[in-house]
């Protein structure tokens, strides 16, 4: 929420002939019409003709004002720096400007830096308590710095106060579900619903939480009643006008590419629209105004009935098509196995699949795997840690292997990758149309490593180490280890996946996992050196959607 001051009442009587005075007030009509990009030549008409005029023709309020209502139309068009510059010139005259304090909030919250926005947002409260955009702005702001309990407490006061407001009601659900309180999340969710039986983003997020709690009928009928009232999910752009136009394809009951960081403060428009395997729908009327189609469907393995159907839809949609799902489908766990065999440098794990309800000899397993010293067992479409598990004793794969699987499951030679200090480093790189960009080293005491599950944040060497890798990969991938990473690109053959790999002690390039499904996200106070790279994966992401629309035919 832009916070605007009350400047629209300029007085005819308020040096009526000022060249200054009439471009402000010129300013403020364009702005009001929407016509940003005149009320930016305008407003800065009238500061050029501030600078003209001798000193003290121009009051120090109006020249605040022309800096302030600058800072708005830019950030209006994006131009985030400028509408920063324009803030602070303001302030600097008047720091008494509550909505200028709010606003220059926002931008830090914009460009990544929320615990400076949580710093400008009191501050501004400091000036007014009362100030709604900077007390509902500074929820945003704690929120994307994980004060959750904090968040709550203000949502719960603006609630007292405006208490049939439903977005508030749909945030207030938000911080519940981080807060790991589900019901009271969906209680709020529910709430907001009754305020405004048309929003479907409240439904949406009922349906995803029954999901994770295993209500699944539950879950269907509340997509299914989203779908109905709302069947595409609309976006704007967080400048005007957008650059473009996207169609974002994402199924809620399959593992999909997560976007709230990627798709945040976009400058262009997002339709999003779920899937299911008994949907129709008419694609001449959603290719209206699009350019560009991302297929946020990103498991092979959770969306194998689906994506048939989705690929089925993309070809008749004809648009630049980030992700093809016929590309998604070779992307099994065992399928990557296959088509990345035989690069010399790497070392790609044996997989065996086991079908549900099936049973396998211990020799099979052997026999499929080179007999490995470890076999590492998870469910099919899992990602993560959670059900993940190293068998070393062939008494207890033995034992596993009898119990029949109530669901296909995966069974993955493990291969060592200790470093020579005996610890475990995982890296993570994300390739983005041509681009090889790292993102995370993760480095841990056991062979299991998550980035968010070590104690990197305790130890200094570890994230220096990290940094170093971040600055400079090719300090640890030597030329070599970037022949591989290119030809695995290759093989795959997305615009948009990652990887996460280590080095084993020969120096051979050893691959965990590769696909569409990677976690890319803004959420790094712990670690702040990772910004500006997880920044530059974000850029890049952007740039290929703008090089996609570039390439759209038009209509």
């Amino acid at each position: 929420m832009i916070a605007t001051a009350l400047t629209a009442a300029v007085s005819d009587a308020d040096v009526a002939g000022s060249r200054v005075t009439r471009q402000l007030r010129l300013g403020l009509q364009h702005y009001n019409a929407g016509r940003i990009v005149q009320a930016i030549d305008a407003y800065q008409c009238g500061l050029a003709a501030v600078e003209s005029e001798p000193p003290g023709d121009a009051s120090v309020e109006t020249t605040s004002e022309l800096h302030s209502n600058l800072g708005n139309a830019c950030m209006v068009r994006g131009d985030l720096d400028l509408a920063a510059e324009n803030y602070k010139l303001a302030l600097r005259a008047s720091p008494h400007l509550t909505s200028c304090w709010c606003n220059l909030g926002n931008v830090h919250l914009k460009t990544g830096k929320p615990q400076d926005a949580v710093a400008l947002y009191v501050h501004a409260l400091t000036l007014n308590p009362g100030h709604w955009p900077s007390r509902t702005n500074l929820v945003q702001a704690l929120m994307a710095t994980r004060q959750y309990p904090i968040a709550r407490l203000l949502l719960t006061e603006l609630l007292e106060e405006r208490p049939q407001d439903p977005k508030l009601h749909s945030q207030l659900g938000k911080v519940y579900f981080e807060l790991n309180e589900h019901e009271s999340a969906i209680e709020c969710f529910r709430q907001a619903v009754v305020l405004d039986p048309a929003d479907a983003d409240s439904i949406y997020w009922i349906g995803g939480i029954r999901q994770r709690l295993g209500d699944i009928n539950a879950a269907q009928a509340a997509y299914a009643e989203a779908a109905r009232i709302q069947p595409l999910i609309r976006r704007p752009a967080a400048k005007s006008p957008a650059d473009f136009r996207i169609l974002a394809l994402f199924a809620p009951f399959a593992g999909n590419l997560p976007t709230d960081y990627l798709f945040k403060d976009a400058a262009y428009d997002t339709d999003t629209l779920a899937l299911f395997s008994c949907s129709e729908f008419d694609a001449e009327s959603l290719k209206q105004n699009v350019q560009v189609v991302v297929n946020l469907i990103s498991d092979a393995d959770q969306a194998g009935d689906l994506l048939p159907l989705v690929a089925d839809l993309v070809d008749r949609l004809g648009r630049p098509t980030v992700n093809h799902p016929h590309k998604i489908e070779r992307t099994t766990r065992d399928a990557v196995a296959g088509l990345l065999e035989g690069i010399p440098g790497s070392r790609v794990a044996r997989i065996l699949r086991q079908k549900a309800a099936t049973d396998l000899a211990i020799a099979t397993v052997q026999a499929a795997l080179a007999s490995p010293s470890a076999v590492l067992v998870r469910p099919v479409g899992t990602h993560g840690g959670d059900d993940f598990e190293k068998i070393e004793d062939p008494v207890e794969l033995a034992s596993l292997l009898a119990q029949r699987p109530n669901t296909d499951r995966y069974l993955i030679e493990y291969i060592d990758y200790r470093s020579a200090d005996t610890y475990f480093r995982k890296y993570r790189f994300i390739f983005v149309d041509e681009e090889i960009l790292p993102y995370h080293l993760a480095i841990a005491g056991d062979w299991k490593v998550h980035h968010d599950g070590t104690d990197m944040v305790d130890h200094r060497w570890m994230q220096q180490e990290e940094e170093a890798f971040l600055h400079n990969p090719g300090t640890v991938f030597n030329s070599d280890h970037y022949r591989v990473l290119r030809e695995i690109q290759r093989r795959i053959g997305l615009d948009y996946f990652g990887i996460d790999c280590g080095l084993d002690r020969s120096g051979n390039l050893v691959v965990f996992e590769v696909n569409a499904s990677m976690l890319v996200h803004g959420q790094n106070e712990q670690f702040p050196y990772k910004a500006p790279f997880v920044h530059r994966i974000k850029s890049a992401f952007n740039e290929m959607l703008r090089k996609c629309a570039g390439a759209a035919a038009p209509e």
